[in-house]
């Protein structure tokens, strides 16, 4: 018998998602040979009493448990030495902030499967909240528009019981003719393009977007090849692009001159070039006014320049200043307002782990009853002390 336990977030500020939610958690318990305990939580989207309605016995710990599921990353004070654990671990790409974490993970002796690399053997993703991330990052971006204009207001997703009342709210919206560009096709990008078609907004093609004046909002679409091109002037090729990035360009400037708002969905590898410079944002031909930083890499390894930090829920917005470089208050005439939270999808929270949870038991709950799983081999960040096999890459950065 498997123990399974779902932690208490214990991040600050705390995220209100859950891995699985109440009922998902009845039906593993009765479905398979797992046993599960929840912690205590004040800040759950699903209430103690959800768990509670659905047999579970709230606990203060979990050590006695084999297997620990959270969302955001642990505090190193709060990691269970020895134990198999499943998080969002953001150290995959080197993130200078969460090197200790890795650290203390490797000195524990804990297992970590991070959900960002739990892939089939295609190689994509099996589990993942970017659908979400890429809808409210739309919504905001939209709405801080229209905070940044005052031409018409939003209600903060947060403050909506779920999604189904923002789409109430979406069937009166008015908007003036502006220009939406979103870059990305893969979970997040689908997600902040169902938002905004929702909104009513209509979809043009990117060569249409770049030729004609419009009297409605619009929205185009970017692939690789729409924003990034061959140094070499030799044909776009996306394997290429994915394997080979520092060979590439931007070409995006034809966008960032006509466009109100940026909606960043890509995932960026940091070889690869950033869309645009900040000299080139203090130009004339630079006409983005809001950028909504779905992918929220952090200057200077950033596909966006002037993502200097993550901004949170309770204060999403920050402005930035292109003369100076600098942080300053939003919707100044000459600053470009920038929304970076990096924890998107607890503003839906419910819906969001409703989903998650749903792939979970779908792609991966059968794996833990394996005695091998390819699948969580390669999710397997570190084991044994030591980094995982498909993870030797980051002993560099292990190592500081």
């Amino acid at each position: 018998m498997i123990k399974l336990g779902i932690i208490r977030e214990g991040k600050t500020p705390p995220d209100s998602r859950v891995p699985i939610t109440p009922k998902q958690a009845a039906q593993i318990r009765d479905n398979f040979p797992i046993e599960i305990k929840v912690m205590n939580s004040p800040n759950r989207c699903y209430s103690n009493a959800e768990y509670e309605k659905e047999g579970f016995k709230m606990v203060d710990s979990v050590a006695d448990c084999d297997i620990l599921m959270g969302v955001k990353e642990v505090p190193i004070d709060q990691l269970i030495a020895d134990k198999t654990y499943f998080f969002f671990s953001h150290t995959i790409k080197k993130q200078v902030y969460n090197r200790d974490l890795l650290q203390a993970v490797v000195d524990k002796n804990i297992r970590l499967i991070d959900y960002e690399v739990l892939t089939g053997p295609n190689k994509k993703r099996l589990i993942a909240f970017g659908h979400f991330a890429g809808m409210v990052g739309a919504h905001n971006g939209v709405m801080t528009y229209g905070m940044r204009t005052g031409e018409f207001s939003l209600k903060r997703l947060k403050d909506c019981h779920d999604y189904a009342e923002a789409m109430e709210i979406y069937k009166t919206l008015q908007l003036p003719a502006i220009k939406i560009v979103l870059t990305g096709t893969g979970r997040v990008g689908m997600g902040a393009k169902k938002v905004l078609e929702d909104m009513g907004i209509r979809q043009v093609g990117p060569k249409e977007f770049l030729k004609n004046n419009f009297k409605e909002a619009v929205f185009t679409q970017l692939q690789c090849r729409n924003y990034a091109a061959r140094k070499d002037d030799n044909s776009f090729e996306k394997t290429d692009f994915y394997t080979n990035p520092t060979a590439y360009k931007s070409i995006f400037a034809p966008y960032a001159a006509i466009s109100d708002i940026l909606i960043n969905g890509i995932y960026w590898d940091n070889a690869a070039p950033a869309f645009f410079t900040k000299e080139a944002m203090r130009t004339d031909d630079f006409n983005i006014k809001v950028i909504a930083d779905v992918t929220c890499d952090i200057a200077p390894v950033s596909s966006i320049p002037s993502t200097l930090f993550a901004s949170t829920i309770a204060k999403p917005i920050f402005g930035y200043d292109p003369k100076t470089e600098g942080v300053t208050e939003p919707f100044g005439e000459n600053t470009v307002d920038m929304m970076t939270i990096d924890n998107l999808p607890n503003e839906l929270p419910r819906d969001a782990s409703e989903s998650f949870g749903s792939q979970f038991i779908h792609h991966i709950l059968h794996e833990l009853l394996k005695e091998k799983s390819a699948i969580l081999d390669r999710g397997t960040v570190a084991r044994d002390g030591d980094l995982g096999k498909h993870f030797e890459y980051l002993r560099d950065y292990l190592n500081g």
